[in-house]
Formats: C-alpha cells, sequence, structure tokens
C-alpha cells in the first residue's frame, strides 16, 4: 500500500519556532569563530558528522550542483577537503573555481556558510592525508570511478575485491595519481544563529579577495 502524500497544507505546517539563543559577537579572526563552533557541534550528540559539509559547484553546462564532502582541515586560511579528481565536482571545480560550502547543524539551530575559492593540495599533502585513511576507504579510491556509470553493484565489489588482493590489509597502499585534495580559500564566511519570530542573528565576515583584511558586518535575516 503507497504511503500517504503529504497536503500543501502539512507541509506548510512544518515548522518550529527557534530558541532565545542569541549571536551578539563573534571573535575578529573568523576561523577562531568557525573552530569555536565546530567543536561546540562535535561535542554535541545530536550532530552526526560536525565536519560534513554541504559543497556546491557550477558546470561546464551551467547547472549547480551539490553534495556532502568532510571537511578534513583548517590551515593555511582555506578549508580543505578530499575527493577523487575525475569525479563530477572536479571537473566543475575545473571549469569554475568558485564554490560555497555549508554547516547544517540543525540541532543546534545554526549554519555557517562559505562562499570561496577552491584549488588542489600539493601531492605531499594529499599523500600525507591518504596514508592517514581507513584501510578500506584507502582500497574504495582505487575501486570507484567515481561519478562514472555503473553497471551493477557487484561490477564495483569485484573492483574492491581486485584492488584488496593486490594490496592486502597491513600493507602500504600508494595513492591514487586520481584522487586529492581541495583547499576552499573564502571570501565570505555566514553564521548564522536561529531566533524566534524568524528574526535571525546573521553575522557575516567579508573580504575582496582572498588575501584582504576582513570586515565583520551583521544582516537581517
Amino acid at each position: 500500500m503507497a504511503e500517504k502524500e503529504f497536503s500543501r497544507e502539512e507541509i506548510r505546517a512544518m515548522r518550529r519556532s527557534y530558541g532565545e539563543a542569541g549571536l551578539d559577537q563573534l571573535d575578529a579572526d573568523p576561523f577562531i569563530a568557525f573552530t569555536d563552533w565546530l567543536r561546540q557541534a562535535h561535542e554535541n550528540p545530536l550532530i552526526v558528522e560536525a565536519n560534513a559539509m554541504v559543497l556546491s559547484t557550477l558546470g561546464s553546462d551551467l547547472m549547480i550542483s551539490t553534495r556532502t564532502v568532510l571537511l578534513k582541515d583548517i590551515s593555511q586560511g582555506g578549508f580543505t577537503f578530499f575527493t577523487n579528481y575525475e569525479s563530477r565536482k572536479a571537473h566543475a571545480i575545473e571549469n569554475n573555481d568558485q564554490v560555497s560550502l555549508l554547516f547544517p547543524w540543525y540541532a543546534m539551530e545554526r549554519q555557517i556558510s562559505i562562499q570561496g575559492v577552491a584549488a588542489k593540495t600539493s601531492q605531499e599533502e594529499t599523500a600525507e592525508y591518504f596514508a592517514t585513511r581507513p584501510w578500506g576507504s584507502q582500497i574504495g579510491a582505487w575501486a570507484s570511478h567515481q561519478s562514472s556509470p555503473l553497471a551493477s553493484r557487484e561490477e564495483l565489489e569485484q573492483r574492491y575485491e581486485g584492488a584488496a588482493q593486490k594490496w592486502p590489509e597491513g600493507s602500504v597502499v600508494p595513492c591514487p595519481p586520481h584522487w586529492g585534495g581541495y583547499r576552499v580559500t573564502p571570501l565570505t564566511i555566514e553564521f548564522w544563529q536561529g531566533r524566534y519570530s524568524r528574526l535571525h542573528d546573521r553575522l557575516r565576515y567579508e573580504r575582496a579577495n582572498t588575501e584582504g583584511n576582513w570586515e565583520l558586518n551583521r544582516y537581517y535575516p
């Protein structure tokens, strides 16, 4: 039996009143402010993978695509994640290096949105991180032609098994040449805190270029 569809009225009634916790001020350094919020999200038992962020890119077909990736470093003035360089996201970044990131910490009535420029990390940094990954994740990086058509689940499992036989658990798995990191250097970093009556707090760090000084401004919700 098919599930009952949601009516328009039911969907429109899906709302909640946010709390009283306000966002009065933040540190002058956006990375200090971000790290503070990330730590609080990580320590919150209701947050699943606090470092999960939604990455949006613009492809050569002028279509925007979004997906969730994991933040793996905050250094050198940027936010770093790793992926397959032959993936859809990588091709999009090659076409247009301007991206956005979103950390949606709904359980805390918070989110951080970032606009910036993405660039590949060095091979040395990529290799260093790849060596810290679990063996299964290393093998998976060799097995997957990310974003390419896949005939069946069995094909993927076979590719994984083949890579696992080539590099048994306990052996050194080399970093695939088609795999690596991107660092997003931000131009804006906006902190959002839900408030009552939709009078949310929005504080945004802004700068004209990736080398500029930060300004912190408050915006209407």
